[in-house]
């Protein structure tokens, strides 16, 4: 019985009109495409010399963002292709994990998808382009796992090893020309951490006005509010209470409601009652003993008169993410009901007191419970300046934690890349299959970044990366790599670029994972778009 023949067009003829469906090389070629697209959009910001890019928003307000951050660009954009928000994706997940790499990530994936479409031009199925890659992509593990170094046993050294970390972190950012002063900064608020990834305990504040210079790390926090009229400005010792309630006067808060009434005497009599559920709130607010309250919601005339006779300082309207911070750095919890003072956690600190910054009136705690706290007071000329400082001062702080965890470190500038390409080709050249090939395609990729780096500085790429593959040939144990400050090939070790482990693994096996990802694809289905109701 012959067998019944499938038409070529079976699939669209079940998907609904409208959908689109692109097969075979057509769906490959499309995921490429977008993929390498997004690469080549966030290449020239890689390195010390990358340039910035502007963001410009068409809603309301037109607002401008001036950045090279990678995760910062590729999540401002809306991207319709698949494979390039696969991208997109992993760009995030880096900066989440930890902190930096967002650029590499991404242009690493777009470079070993760009050597994947010249193996499949020569015919090679994508699943042995997946197992070459895979098996590169252990030895490149492994290499990078043998090249680091640990000083976490000395304090010093690993001080030493998380100031060069940081310095290369900022020479890509806005940062780089005050990159000591930030490097000191960053690790010195990290180190207090003791170890915790944590980053909560340091608060980065954002201060217009001054130079970048200006900038410095408080130890204690600081809350950008001012305290109340006729309340002390300085306690000692300080309990404090932190909540989120209303403290305006407690209207009749129910939807459609309406209170009737024949004169104005008893409109007076229901404002006496309102202000008399006020009065009884601020004294159960006042018997739990804390001498500052602290509250996320306004707080009105009559309550705040209230806590002044009670010699209670009190500041409202703090911020969310400001109270909740200092909740956790004062030891305290955030409260909303008063009715059971044994069931509410104060918090502590040792001294409060308003202090000035530029022109503008802010309040300090200093000596919270939570020792690791501090707070790190960016001055800048702009808000855009401020807004990419932040950015780079976030990234560094992340990767130092990180680092702080996991103390190994490898030397940058390339020089892992080409050290863990040399290791990929000296065991590719031992396999006797395709795979040989993939795994080659992987190790050029790899040289790509050094190659990358030293083009964006306007340097000649190919004469230093050629320079370093020699250093490496000749003595594997070589540290030498792209040297933008002289503009040649030089001693990573001796320049002091290190670069953290767990970054540039956690990019490898993100672009990866990635890569494989998009090279399995055979077929994209785009569904119909919703019909809209005439």
């Amino acid at each position: 019985m012959g067998q019944v023949g499938v038409p070529s067009n079976f699939t669209q003829s079940v998907l609904q009109q409208g959908a689109v469906e692109e097969k075979g090389e057509n769906a490959r070629l499309s995921a490429f495409v977008g993929a390498m697209a997004i690469a080549d959009l966030v290449k020239t910001t890689l390195g010390p010399k990358g340039m910035d890019k502007i963001l410009q928003s068409v809603s309301q307000g037109e607002q401008v963002t001036v950045t090279n951050d990678g995760a910062t660009i590729l999540k401002s954009i809306y991207v319709d292709n698949p494979a390039a928000k696969v991208l997109v994706d992993i760009s995030k997940v880096q900066d989440d994990e930890v902190g930096d790499g967002t650029t590499s990530v991404v242009v690493m994936a777009g470079e070993l998808l760009r050597e994947a479409e010249q193996l499949m031009q020569q015919k090679i199925h994508p699943m042995v382009i997946i197992a070459g890659f895979r098996e590169a992509a252990d030895i490149a593990r492994a290499c990078l796992e043998a090249i680091s170094f640990d000083n976490g046993a000395d304090k010093d050294a690993l001080r030493n090893d998380l100031l060069n970390i940081a310095k290369t972190t900022l020479s890509s950012k806005i940062l780089t020309g005050d990159k000591d002063h930030f490097a000191e900064l960053a690790v010195d608020a990290v180190l207090r951490l003791k170890g915790s990834t944590d980053l909560q305990a340091i608060q980065i504040l954002k201060k217009p006005g001054g130079t970048i210079r200006d900038s410095f790390l408080d130890e204690g926090f600081i809350l950008d509010k001012r305290i109340g009229v006729g309340q002390p400005k300085r306690v000692e010792n300080a309990k404090i209470l932190v909540a989120n309630t209303s403290m305006d006067s407690d209207k009749v808060k129910i939807y459609g409601a309406r209170v009737k009434a024949d004169s104005l005497a008893k409109v007076a009599e229901i404002e006496l009652a309102e202000k008399d559920k006020m009065k009884q709130k601020c004294e159960a607010i006042i018997g739990h003993g804390a001498d500052i309250f602290i509250n996320r919601q306004l707080i009105y005339n009559y309550p705040e008169e209230l806590f002044a006779d009670a010699g209670v300082m009190a500041i409202e309207h703090a911020d969310f993410d400001g109270i909740e911070r200092l909740a956790l750095v004062t030891g305290g919890e955030i409260v909303s009901t008063f009715e059971d003072p044994g069931n509410v956690k104060l918090g502590h600190c040792d001294l409060v007191e308003e202090m000035m910054i530029g022109d503008d009136t802010l309040i300090h705690f200093s000596g919270c419970s939570m020792g690791e706290a501090c707070t790190v007071v960016l001055r800048g000329a702009s808000k855009h300046v401020l807004d990419e400082a932040e950015r780079s001062l976030h990234d560094a702080l992340c990767v130092l934690s990180q680092t702080a965890a996991d103390t190994r470190v490898i030397y940058g500038g390339g020089w892992a890349e080409v050290a863990a390409s040399a290791e990929i080709d000296r065991a590719a050249a031992l396999v006797g299959s395709k795979k040989s090939l993939c795994m080659s395609a992987y190790a050029r990729a790899l040289r790509r970044i050094p190659e990358i780096i030293a083009d964006n500085a306007g340097l000649d790429f190919a004469e230093i990366v050629s320079q370093m593959r020699a250093a490496n040939a000749a003595d594997p144990s070589s540290t030498m790599g792209v040297d933008v400050v002289s503009g040649s090939a030089g001693d990573m070790r001796q320049r002091g670029i290190y670069e953290s482990f767990k970054v540039k693994s956690t990019a490898l096996a993100s672009a990866s994972d990635a890569v494989e990802m998009i090279l399995r694809v055979d077929d994209i289905i785009r569904c119909a778009p919703r019909a809209r109701d005439e």
